[in-house]
């Protein structure tokens, strides 16, 4: 607890010294933060999860997602560039071959290469067995070809965890796709896209036009893994979004609170209306609650657990409670807070992010039910 206590006051220091000084401006201009990033490197951010044997932190899922809220608490952009990178690691480091491994974690611990997931395409997202890029063994390479979209990372970094179909013709779908390392140099394009919220990190779409890897990219022993590796490492992107959910629900809490307090009504402080008040309560029980759920999940995926109930549970709650505190937030603050000066604008703009990344919560529904079916059958 005392060495966690060290990690995340470092965190604090680094966000007020370099995040919130610039947050306000770089994510009204759409900028990416440069120098924010230089800065997660010298902290060790990009090797959080990653082991202590491959130069990263090892540090358990419980104390990243206290960092993660943490900084989403600031700008919720900047946990997405180290979360997309770290879901890419942890398939490699769960998954891959020792030489996989030694060839690209020690770098990602370092920042040097900075990485994301690359699923999501233009016609499929949740439904991951309908993607169409292709990677066709030629030799010793894989030569891939498709369109990725929406992916974290794919502009300012520079190598993706690819989900492909490296063969067409199985069935089921899943048993054809594979999970391949591609670096940047490989020759894929990608261009940046425009988004209501979530500003600052660059979100792409991502072109493979006769991109060659070597065989040796693959992640795991064989093919055809690529869907179980990639969905083993969402476990830890879902605790991640909802600790992100948790940090800017409690910032829209704080910000309402502090509001609330100076703001008069009618001769007193709007706080001491009884409506008001109500919104407080509630506001501040979700909080709890949501970050609670979160710890619990954390603490599964540290055990070795199979956690698809707790993280799908603590993500479905976290960034409905995000939603919930962000619009109750706007209306607190009324007028004001639906200027872009105010920093409840932002939570109200990146809030809907979180109920559609790293699956939407229709889907956490689903996977909560079926789960709860397995473990509690008649």
């Amino acid at each position: 607890m005392q060495d966690e206590q060290i990690i995340l006051d470092s965190v604090e220091r680094f966000l007020d010294r370099h995040v919130r000084p610039v947050a306000k401006a770089l994510e009204l201009a759409d900028a990416y933060p440069h120098e924010v990033v230089s800065e997660m490197q010298r902290l060790g951010l990009f090797g959080a999860t990653i082991g202590e044997q491959y130069g990263g932190m090892g540090l358990p899922a419980s104390t990243y997602a206290k960092i993660v809220e943490q900084v989403s608490a600031v700008w919720m952009s900047v946990s997405g560039i180290f979360n997309s990178h770290l879901i890419m690691c942890a398939a490699i480091e769960r998954f891959g071959t020792e030489d996989l491994k030694q060839q690209f974690l020690p770098r990602m611990a370092r920042g040097e290469l900075r990485g994301g997931i690359a699923l999501t395409e233009p016609d499929c997202g949740t439904d991951l067995q309908a993607i169409r890029t292709r990677a066709d063994k030629d030799g010793d390479s894989y030569v891939i070809n498709g369109t990725k979209q929406w992916i974290t990372n794919s502009v300012q970094g520079n190598v993706l965890a690819v989900l492909v179909k490296s063969d067409v013709n199985t069935t089921p779908a899943h048993k054809g796709m594979s999970l391949l390392v591609v670096e940047k140099s490989a020759g894929y394009k990608a261009h940046k896209l425009a988004k209501l919220g979530y500003r600052g990190v660059d979100t792409g779409e991502v072109l493979f036009e006769d991109v060659r890897v070597p065989a040796s990219h693959l992640v795991g022993a064989q093919e055809g893994r690529g869907l179980q590796q990639i969905l083993s490492g969402l476990a830890l992107g879902r605790i991640n979004v909802a600790a992100r959910g948790v940090g800017v629900a409690d910032a829209a809490l704080k910000a309402s609170l502090n509001y609330a307090q100076i703001r008069k009504t009618f001769g007193q402080p709007i706080a001491q209306h009884q409506a008001i008040q109500l919104k407080l309560a509630d506001m501040a029980t979700q909080v709890e609650a949501a970050r609670l759920l979160t710890q619990r999940a954390a603490a599964a995926y540290d055990s070795g657990e199979r956690c698809d109930l707790e993280a799908g549970m603590a993500k479905l709650f976290a960034t409905e409670t995000a939603m919930h505190n962000a619009n109750e937030a706007l209306r607190i603050h009324g007028a004001y807070g639906y200027a872009p000066e105010n920093e409840v604008e932002r939570y109200y703009r990146d809030a809907p992010l979180l109920v559609v990344g790293e699956g939407t919560n229709e889907l956490q529904r689903l996977i909560i039910a079926r789960q709860l079916l397995e473990r509690y059958p008649a």
